[in-house]
């Protein structure tokens, strides 16, 4: 596969990787990392690399919804939300993986159309497309 990148952005970590620091090479973003106490860190405040996939997935799906609307001949209503839930841990065949759950709510949509809207974004969204080989994405459409 390739992809013409139309865009592109550059992060740089430094320190221990998940309890140092995070930042774009443009300065717009920075964040103080900090490893979960579910991982065996401090905890407290910070970033770590699931949270900061959360918010990129779950912008990047809403996004996405707008083209799919586009190509089903539909719309998103006004006050449509996605939320991604990311997990990490360790896989029953070694290594880490993670875990990701969106919760799309589409109001005043039908059932069926808010499904088939879903279903058509989950081929459309970079997001998507990066990990369906390797990580199931539970789905809750709400309506």
């Amino acid at each position: 596969m390739t992809v013409d990148a139309k865009y592109k952005t550059r992060a740089t970590a430094t320190g221990g990787g998940r309890d140092g620091h995070t930042a774009l090479a443009d300065g717009t973003l920075e964040f103080d990392l900090v490893i979960p106490r579910e991982l065996g860190g401090p905890g407290g405040d910070g970033a770590n690399p699931e949270k900061l996939f959360a918010l990129g997935y779950s912008a990047c799906f809403l996004g996405a919804l707008r083209v799919g609307a586009q190509q089903l001949k539909t719309k998103v209503p006004e006050g449509s939300t996605v939320s991604a839930t990311i997990g990490m841990g360790p896989r029953t065949e070694g290594g880490f993986g993670i875990t990701a759950a969106l919760d799309v709510y589409l109001p005043g949509m039908t059932e069926a159309d808010a499904q088939h809207l879903v279903k058509a974004t989950h081929g459309i969204c970079p997001y998507s497309n990066s990990i369906k080989a390797t990580v199931d994405v539970a789905f809750t459409v709400r309506t």
